[in-house]
């Protein structure tokens, strides 16, 4: 066990001068724009990272070694009134004005929230993909650290130092987690700002007031549960009995990323049967990030909560199903737990508001994704040079099976089943996949027919060498761009009302606005009180505050921005 005054008390350092500016100089780090998702090298990159960490994952599995690390649980159950609150959020390194309006809000004193003053968290909970797009020194100080330090740049005077516990999620793992394990689980200079970390493995338990525990589960892209981290946990399970209450923090919310294949569940439902129940514990709150939305479903034993608002892009909500059974009846498991149905409560954005921004695909994808749009360009001028010059040649056959022309034809119809169908995508909906994918890329095809009937019809294809091939990068490509990106937004419209690259219709249009965290409250009687928190409109512009006191923002908002309950709070005894 480790308790809440573990550490020596450290002398007070010289603090260097706030910062004047938001120049990187000043502030320590490199404010980043958000991540675009279908920039092509990204996609490239990150669709290689993420194809080897599943593929060799198990070889680069860290959570083994952690087993010589120190496999204490942590005791922050002592508190002068016996009351505790806590903060939680997930999915927060990506952009810096979402990313920064979140961190803002967490590290005030307190938030007057409709007409309730809620006090910082004594603890903040991460939940995941604490970077984007892949794990990094260098992601993790410009994308997450430096916005942290600067929200809370020193202890709080004269209360407690908030501490910090983070749970890896897939970005996280991309690397094996050893940009993670340095910056979360590193025993000299254990702080990020004001927030003390204190952890020693990408998992952990903490003992909290009021009879409740909080367990964080890490699964390597869900694959399974490493035996040092299950020993850690049933050590840590010796000290809960039947009158405790458990929180059980996982990387992403299986509860409904099963309904779509069953199987991912499994690993969670095995946690709770193996290691929580045998204690006589009641497990009252499952809560994840990874889906970047608020989304709360109850039943009659427990509430499951997704909460991934902390800064990426939004993600839609409008195609969450009203139910869930869990686990899945369909499971193999033989011996999983009892089957129980859940109602889905609340939504934030809701289902209408999701639907809507769904449209905003045609105008946000070629603004955000201006290198997506010029690939698109380079192959339907290509596609169409190789079909002007098919057409010139001889009998049909020839034109129809030149080399230029059908090695462009099987590009267009890889990238777009490629697309259609990420790895991850569930066997029985492959069959889904490979026909949106086929059909996207036919399309592309139709365009770049009609994209070479048009340019046979100019007189520039008719021009002396390299006459040709000037006008059409200089004016055919940028045009063709525009009209396939605007073909793609189409796809991904459709794809997403049947459920097919529904991230990628978000992911592409990359919305900052509409971010969410929770802020927990363990009251004096044992009962927990959840406030999930919204904002509607994240700030975009800072002022600097030079003359601030040192444990005060060093970036305010320039104007209020403004957090509000996404649902009345949910209270569990």
């Amino acid at each position: 066990m480790t308790d809440d005054h573990s550490r020596p008390a450290e002398a007070e350092p010289v603090l260097p001068p706030r910062p004047r500016s938001m120049d990187p100089q000043e502030i320590g780090f490199t404010p980043q724009r958000p991540v675009g998702w279908l920039a092509p090298l990204l996609l490239l990159s990150t669709g290689l990272r993420a194809l080897l960490a599943i593929l060799f994952g198990a070889y680069l599995d860290k959570r083994e070694l952690q087993n010589s690390l120190d496999g204490e649980w942590f005791d922050h159950s002592a508190t002068a009134d016996g009351e505790m609150w806590l903060d939680y959020v997930a999915d927060l390194g990506d952009g810096f004005h979402a990313t920064y309006s979140v961190a803002w809000l967490l590290a005030q004193p307190h938030l007057e929230i409709d007409g309730a003053s809620l006090p910082r968290g004594r603890l903040l909970l991460m939940g995941g993909d604490q970077v984007y797009p892949l794990a990094s020194g260098d992601g993790y100080e410009n994308r997450m650290k430096g916005p942290y330090r600067a929200a809370l740049p020193e202890p709080p005077a004269g209360g407690p130092r908030p501490t910090l516990f983070a749970l890896p999620g897939n970005h996280d793992w991309y690397d094996g987690l050893t940009a993670f394990l340095r910056l979360f689980a590193r025993r000299k200079d254990g702080h990020i700002g004001g927030w003390r970390t204190q952890q020693r493995r990408s998992y952990f338990a903490v003992k909290l007031p009021g009879d409740w525990w909080l367990f964080a589960m890490d699964e390597q892209f869900g694959a399974y549960i490493d035996d040092p981290q299950l020993l850690y946990f049933e050590k840590a399970a010796k000290h809960v009995g039947p009158q405790d209450r458990i929180i059980l923090m996982t990387p992403s919310p299986k509860w409904v990323k099963a309904a779509a294949d069953p199987k991912e569940y499994d690993a969670t439902d095995y946690f709770i049967r193996t290691i929580l129940a045998p204690t006589g514990a009641n497990v009252r709150v499952l809560v994840s990030g990874d889906l970047h939305h608020y989304a709360r479903y109850s039943g009659p034993d427990r509430q499951l909560i997704t909460c991934g608002g902390g800064g990426a892009y939004l993600l839609a909500t409008h195609q969450l199903p009203d139910k869930l059974t869990v686990p899945p009846e369909e499971t193999l498991t033989r011996s999983a737990s009892r089957s129980r149905e859940y109602a889905l409560q609340t939504r934030f954005p809701s289902a209408a508001d999701s639907r809507r921004m769904s449209w905003g695909v045609f105008r946000r994808v070629p603004a955000r994704n201006p290198g997506f749009a010029t690939m698109l360009g380079i192959i339907h001028t290509l596609t169409m040079l190789a079909m002007a010059g098919a057409a010139s040649q001889g009998g049909n056959i020839q034109r129809l099976f030149t080399i230029p022309l059908g090695l462009m034809v099987v590009i267009i119809l890889a990238g777009t089943v490629l697309f259609a169908q990420p790895p991850g995508a569930a066997f029985a909906n492959h069959a889904r996949h490979w026909l949106f994918g086929l059909g996207h890329g036919f399309a592309q095809i139709g365009l770049a027919i009609l994209g070479t009937w048009v340019w046979l019809q100019l007189p520039a294809h008719d021009w002396p060498w390299p006459g040709p091939l000037v006008v059409a990068a200089v004016i055919y490509g940028p045009i063709i761009g525009f009209l396939s990106t605007q073909l793609c937004a189409l796809y991904l419209l459709i794809a997403g009302q049947f459920r097919v690259n529904v991230n990628e219709l978000f992911a592409g249009q990359g919305i900052e606005d509409h971010k969410s965290f929770l802020r927990l409250h363990i009251a004096a009687d044992g009962s927990l009180t959840i406030h999930p928190i919204g904002i509607d409109k994240i700030c975009r512009k800072w002022k600097a505050d030079p003359a601030g006191a040192p444990d005060t923002s060093w970036l305010n908002p320039d104007a209020p921005l403004v957090p509000h309950r996404i649902e009345p709070p949910i209270q569990l005894t």
